[in-house]
């Protein structure tokens, strides 16, 4: 199959599926996803996120040798905010080594704390940081802080998770 044509043809949640299915648990496919991801031009490169993390919620093992690069596109004014939204997504699914705890935590917060951004990628930074906090009571306390001052103006969806978060369940 080639992945990359299929992002040509403008159904990205058709092919998204298509892919999946596709790649499964396949390391050599999921690689071939990887470098259209990485090589693609902005348009390619956000169809082909979505895949990605759907990849990466069902076999997560997939995504450990590409999560430096992945973080980076966080940490980056450039990207598209399908690219960020996919990977705040992962994140959430993901076990992360400890050696990226702290640049995940702190690109997460950014998200988190920036109005701009999208109100999913906001959302899934969330969780993700929860996740790396939860055995950090220092840097719980600095995510509840960061939580307590955008839940005034936050939408249901972030005072659900701001809610959840702030009450340890």
């Amino acid at each position: 199959m080639d992945i990359e044509k299929h992002f040509s043809n403008g159904r990205p949640r058709v092919n998204a599926r298509v892919i999946v299915d596709h790649i499964g648990g396949d390391l050599v496919r999921f690689a071939e996803l990887m470098r259209v991801f990485e090589r693609g031009d902005r348009r390619v490169q956000q169809y082909a996120a979505w895949p990605v993390s759907l990849v990466a919620e069902s076999h997560p093992e997939l995504i450990k040798p590409y999560l430096g690069k992945l973080i980076g596109y966080l940490e980056r004014s450039d990207v598209h905010n399908a690219v960020k939204r996919s990977v705040t997504r992962l994140l959430q699914f993901v076990e992360l080594p400890k050696r990226l705890h702290g640049r995940v935590f702190s690109s997460c917060l950014d998200l988190v704390l920036e109005p701009s951004e999208p109100i999913a990628v906001r959302c899934f930074a969330l969780t993700a940081a929860e996740r790396i906090a939860k055995d950090h009571p220092a840097l719980m306390s600095e995510l509840k802080l960061a939580a307590e001052m955008r839940i005034e103006h936050a939408s249901a969806g972030m005072k659900v998770r701001i809610r959840r978060l702030l009450s340890g369940k």
